[in-house]
């Protein structure tokens, strides 16, 4: 008799997301993913072949329901200035309130990159990429506008955005106060003016 799934696997998926973002590929056990899943050892290989398996729809579900909405949140913005200064404020926002300081889940694993196969760097790299297009989509607009100085290069200054970006991420995890990360949020302004 074939085996059936007695689970909601998007809701195991869901929670072994909390798991794998608070404690990294390599920190996290099968014993963990069991004890947050509520799943038997049997269940979980046979709905996930292997803890990357696992790993890698948690990934996903992350860049889907939570970097991917704050972009396109962002995006819709009428004036770029705000939308980049709004996006960095909200990330500050999140670090602050983030009790266990678990960080951003993307940014954790990219920390964690040279451990990982081809699948989840292309999933790093790939979730990094869209925010730098979406800071360089911005900056254009802003220059077009008028808004933003028309001397600097797009494309590179939103790769500086994305590394100011990330270190915020890493930095408020416990190695800065409020007032320091929103001094480089602040210093990511003032390169486009």
């Amino acid at each position: 008799m074939p085996w059936e799934k007695s689970f909601d696997v998007a809701e195991a998926v869901d929670r072994a997301k909390f798991v794998f973002w608070s404690k990294g590929f390599e920190g996290t056990s099968i014993a963990n993913l069991l004890e947050a899943t509520g799943l038997k050892r049997g269940s979980l290989y046979n709905a996930f072949d292997s803890k990357h398996e696992l790993f890698v729809k948690t990934l996903l579900k992350y860049e889907c329901e939570i970097r991917e909405d704050k972009l396109a949140q962002f995006e819709r913005c009428e004036v770029p200035r705000d939308a980049i200064i709004g996006f960095f404020n909200l990330v500050i926002k999140e670090s602050l309130n983030d009790k266990d300081k678990k960080g951003c889940f993307l940014v954790n694993t990219a920390l964690e990159f040279s451990i990982h196969d081809a699948e989840v760097q292309a999933i790093v790299k790939a979730g990094l990429r869209d925010v730098g297009n979406f800071f360089q989509r911005m900056i254009e607009c802003g220059q077009a506008r008028s808004e933003f100085r028309e001397d600097i290069d797009a494309e590179e200054t939103a790769k500086v955005l994305v590394g100011l970006l990330v270190g915020i991420r890493v930095l408020a995890r416990g190695a800065l106060d409020a007032s320091s990360l929103k001094a480089i949020a602040k210093h990511a302004e003032q390169i486009l003016v």
